[in-house]
């Protein structure tokens, strides 16, 4: 009777466990979308290259002048990334020097994966030493290697591994260094040694571009497929008339011949009242299922002006004959998709509020230009900034410890406790796009004062009497809306009725390739210092 009763209850188990995990995978399948938006990584995520190793899909941006350099993003379904970590990612790799220009520092990267080892080629303009490189990791997480410098002219370098083992290494530039037409530039091949780096054999042009008008030809990758070579690149400028061309050729080294129907995506076309503008520099992949699909560059138009620069988009490609068709039937990038037939498999959320809880800092948290020297430290939960001479006018390396703005409408916040008697020294909450666009909400001895900086002319907005070591600072947006507001805690915020606009950190006011970010700052505005300011949390969401 007993072991009857045992067997009864280890069936009544069993059939509890199997209506439950019916009804979690009902759930699922009801949760599961069949569309997604674009852009998939939006804010600051410029050149996008992406590889596939089995089921992983790994994807890298340009950085320029920000540290760390190079996001690593992963994802299982093309559509649901997470950042897992950076290329550069010690300060011994590349520096990123003080006096390096705004926009200057890591151009397009290209990644690529071959026998266990991934690649990630880029260049790096202005730097300390300056010119194109790769490095390589077994975990694209990291860490990844010192680079290896190549004797290379131009920008945009991509990796490819020909049937028979070769390597090329293709990159923009004009040879002849002669221009047929204004801005006429080019792209060219050469086998490369990826033991050393040694570029060797012929060096060939491809292409100029693929009419006899084409400007900024570059951001290359070629492809073999089906025996033969596509040539694919940006073209136009990275601007309005960005554009997206592709070249055949039945040998790596051409003659390439450009398609019949180049452009092959753009959205020059569209004029401004379509959402999506800019849209070029992509790259291909391929999915375990056979599908392709391409992820490029574009921005979107918020009240007439580009918020949150070049993001990430993700389009459908099907193949007619040779030629690329990028979202069969429209023909551009549009807001919402048929996800890829791939596995649904979301990430985890963004974390809204950071607590300073750790030994280090997240992953989303970057600086300004290498910090070579430390100034800033996680302890007892506060993120702690040195207060010193550098300032954001300048093109330096500021205490400054930011994040990138993802969202047209956003709430941040952060508490924090700063203790001054001289008016030089200041800490709070920036707004930042460039040394001469941003916006400095901060705190100094018994005042707040909100400062804009637009195009190198800084205005004081305002000054408030404060007379607390502590305090909540925020800035809240919707589209081109700004309203910053503070408090002793925040039950108790008082909006400060200063109204701004975003456009101050526009591409169209700030005319560069980086884009927009938020976070804490600290400065001692040219003076000697010992001060710190103590930052208890940092939020940031969506609104």
């Amino acid at each position: 009777m007993v072991a009857m009763m045992k067997i009864n209850f280890a069936y009544i188990i069993i059939l509890i466990e199997i209506i439950i995990s019916s009804h979690s995978l009902n759930i699922m399948a009801q949760n599961t979308p069949v569309t997604f938006n674009n852009p998939i990584l939006s804010g600051f995520h410029p050149d996008p290259s992406i590889v596939r190793v089995g089921e992983d899909y790994y994807m890298v941006n340009s950085t320029f002048e920000w540290f760390p350099g190079m996001p690593i993003h992963h994802s299982k379904d093309l559509v649901n990334w997470s950042l897992i970590g950076y290329g550069l990612h010690r300060t011994d790799q590349v520096l990123l020097q003080e006096g390096l220009g705004d926009y200057m520092g890591i151009f397009a990267a290209t990644i690529r994966y071959r026998d266990g080892i991934f690649y990630l080629i880029t260049t790096c303009v202005q730097c300390r030493k300056s010119g194109n490189f790769y490095i390589t990791a077994k975990n694209p997480a990291g860490p990844w290697s010192d680079p290896v410098w190549l004797d290379s002219p131009g920008i945009d370098p991509s990796l490819m591994w020909d049937s028979d083992g070769k390597s090329y290494y293709t990159g923009h530039g004009n040879l002849n260094k002669i221009q047929e037409w204004p801005d006429q530039q080019g792209v060219w091949i050469q086998e490369i040694n990826l033991n050393d780096g040694t570029l060797i054999g012929p060096r060939k042009q491809l292409t100029h571009g693929h009419a006899n008008n084409a400007v900024w030809a570059e951001g290359p990758h070629i492809y073999k497929i089906n025996g033969k070579y596509l040539l694919m690149l940006a073209e136009g400028g990275t601007s309005t008339n960005h554009a997206i061309t592709v070249h055949h050729s039945d040998s790596i080294f051409g003659p390439y011949i450009a398609d019949q129907i180049n452009p092959v995506l753009t959205h020059r076309h569209l004029g401004n009242k379509y959402p999506f503008h800019s849209i070029g520099h992509a790259d291909l992949v391929e999915t375990q299922n056979g599908e392709w699909w391409a992820v490029m560059l574009g921005k979107r138009y918020i009240d007439n002006y580009t918020l949150l620069a070049r993001e990430t988009f993700l389009t459908p490609v099907v193949f007619e004959g040779q030629t690329p068709i990028f979202n069969p039937g429209k023909g551009m990038v549009e807001i919402e998709h048929t996800r890829p037939n791939l596995p649904w498999s979301p990430v985890a959320s963004m974390q809204i509020r950071d607590e300073f809880s750790g030994k280090n800092l997240d992953l989303e948290w970057n600086f300004l230009r290498s910090p070579v020297r430390g100034w800033h430290e996680l302890r007892g939960g506060e993120l702690i900034l040195n207060l010193r001479k550098e300032v954001l006018n300048d093109l330096v390396n500021p205490s400054l410890i930011a994040r990138r703005i993802e969202h047209t409408s956003f709430s941040a916040s952060t508490k924090l406790t700063f203790n001054t008697a001289k008016e030089s020294e200041r800490a709070g909450l920036v707004i930042y796009r460039r040394s001469k666009n941003h916006f400095q909400f901060l705190k100094d001895n018994n005042e707040l004062v909100l400062i804009r900086t637009l195009k190198g002319i800084e205005k004081e907005i305002i000054r408030m009497d404060y007379n607390e070591d502590t305090v909540i600072l925020r800035a809240e947006t919707h589209g081109r809306r700004l309203v910053f507001s503070y408090g002793k805690s925040e039950k108790e915020m008082m909006i400060v009725n200063e109204e701004q606009d975003m456009n101050v950190i526009s591409y169209e006011l700030s005319e560069g390739f980086n884009g927009p970010y938020i976070g804490i700052y600290a400065t001692s505005m040219g003076q000697e210092s010992d001060n710190k300011a103590f930052f208890d949390w940092f939020e940031y969401t969506e609104k």
